[in-house]
């Protein structure tokens, strides 16, 4: 008869007892353990056939080692909330990130002050008709019925701010209500870190995220800068409209942008978004879909981007993700640039 060796949750190893499989009334934990087994013989096999050979009565040492270790990281990475960010890793035995802190908005460095009330409201009633917001900064709404950005990149995003009297179901509140969709951080296996997809199927034109971190001046970044390209990383993002004075550093302190990967051909496109705050140096960067995104694909954007910013300005030929150090980059697709600037 088959046994296996349980953890009671809540109880001390000393109280593992080994139980024949139909007192098991947990049929996913089987199945990660099968799955992890199978897992690890396929990597010592390198990709062989497995033989009944390896499935012997007892389990080797390597292989209750690997699927602890893995039941083991699996329980660090379970940090799904509100939001429906969920963390997963197939790919090896990396855990959690040590020194990231999840944020759900910009984080003020010491010195700057973050003004998040608005100073004036409208009163419509049916923004979708009448003059809103937008309107009166001079901009078209920036969604259509169905709540999809229907603006060309580098107009921005004017949505109702906390002083407007029209409902919470507002057309023009749409990135203030957060991501929508579950999404999952994730290992990649082709050796570029972490990254985000989806886990359900995303509409074309649709936010999907907000771009958040440490907001720094310009200057700080520029120190930062140095560090970073040493080290083959970006998380610098100009936040300036109008002027080039602060920049958002999602290196420490983000949320699940921190780990959207560089593609030159993305399925996402930043827009430059005004709620509350509407000093035009800080502006919110938001993440919209360019295309119907299928559930499990991975969610990217092009860190050289252009169209984020002023069109009025020529801040529209220049990357809203700062990069100076021109390095080698692949990202797997056909159109691959090969490298980022």
């Amino acid at each position: 008869m088959e046994y296996y060796l349980v953890k009671w949750k809540g109880w001390p190893d000393s109280t593992n007892t080994w139980e024949p499989l139909q007192n098991l009334k947990c049929p996913l934990l089987l199945q990660q353990f099968s799955n992890d087994k199978h897992n690890y013989l396929s990597q010592v096999k390198k990709g062989k056939a497995i033989t009944p050979k390896d499935n012997n009565k007892t389990l080797k040492p390597a292989i209750t080692e690997y699927i602890v270790k893995k039941a083991k990281q699996r329980i660090a990475l379970r940090k799904n909330h509100k939001g429906m960010i969920f963390v997963e890793n197939t790919a090896d035995l990396q855990g959690a990130p040590s020194d990231f802190y999840y944020i759900n908005e910009y984080k003020p460095a010491p010195g700057i002050s973050l003004v998040n009330e608005a100073t004036f409201g409208r009163s419509c009633t049916d923004c979708f008709f009448q003059k809103c917001c937008p309107a009166e900064a001079g901009v078209l709404l920036a969604y259509n019925k169905n709540q999809q950005i229907k603006i060309p990149p580098g107009t921005p995003i004017y949505e109702c701010n906390s002083r407007c009297q029209c409902e919470p179901d507002c057309p023009n509140r749409i990135v203030q209500k957060g991501t929508q969709y579950s999404l999952c951080i994730f290992r990649t296996s082709n050796g570029r870190g972490r990254g985000i997809k989806t886990l359900v199927k995303i509409r074309r034109m649709s936010f999907v995220m907000e771009y958040v971190g440490e907001v720094i001046t310009s200057e700080e970044a520029e120190r930062r800068r140095q560090f970073y390209d040493n080290k083959g990383i970006t998380y610098l993002f100009d936040l300036d409209y109008e002027s080039n004075e602060f920049t958002v550093d999602a290196a420490r302190y983000g949320n699940v942008s921190h780990f959207v990967n560089h593609s030159c051909d993305p399925n996402l496109q930043v827009f430059s978004v005004f709620i509350d705050n509407l000093n035009t140096r800080l502006s919110q960067r938001a993440l919209f879909s360019t295309r119907t995104i299928n559930a499990g694909e991975e969610l990217t954007f092009d860190y050289q981007m252009k169209g984020s910013g002023d069109i009025s300005s020529d801040s529209i030929d220049h990357s809203p993700v700062k990069k100076r150090v021109r390095r080698i980059w692949q990202c797997g697709v056909v159109t691959c640039r090969n490298y980022l600037n």
